[in-house]
């Protein structure tokens, strides 16, 4: 039996793990210090979070782009998301004006490349797991 990976799934699976992350941080962190942990501000924990999204993001969109739909608007919409992410890195004063439309946009991407996946005319060959028309 073939595993099959839903790659617009796991990134938008890993894009609203990112957002949970950042909204629920601040509410935990003042307990955080009292079991040994330190990822306030931590940036090798930030740079891995953007990372992971990243590398699952841009597989999910270039599987779909490739095999299913030949659209570069989702790539460019993940794009402008990850803009915003990496700027919100950079212009902390900004994080949460920064932090909204970069995950609306991360998650806006995945769900137009899904939606474009199934409306393509399937010129591949059985990578998918939903019936052909």
């Amino acid at each position: 039996m073939k595993v099959q990976i839903n790659w617009d799934s796991l990134g938008a699976a890993t894009s609203i793990a990112c957002a949970i992350h950042c909204a629920i941080l601040p509410l935990v962190i003042t307990s955080l210090p009292l079991f040994g942990f330190n990822i306030i501000n931590n940036n090798f924990f930030e740079a891995g979070m953007i990372t992971l999204a990243f590398v699952i993001g841009s597989l999910a969109l270039y599987h779909g782009f490739k095999r299913h739909h030949q659209r570069i608007l989702p790539i460019l919409v993940f794009t402008a998301g990850f803009v915003f992410l990496v700027s919100k890195q950079i212009f902390l004063e900004y994080e949460i004006l920064l932090l909204v439309p970069a995950v609306t946009l991360i998650l806006g991407a995945h769900f137009l490349n899904y939606r474009l996946c199934r409306k393509s005319d399937h010129r591949h060959s059985g990578d998918c797991n939903h019936t052909m028309k």
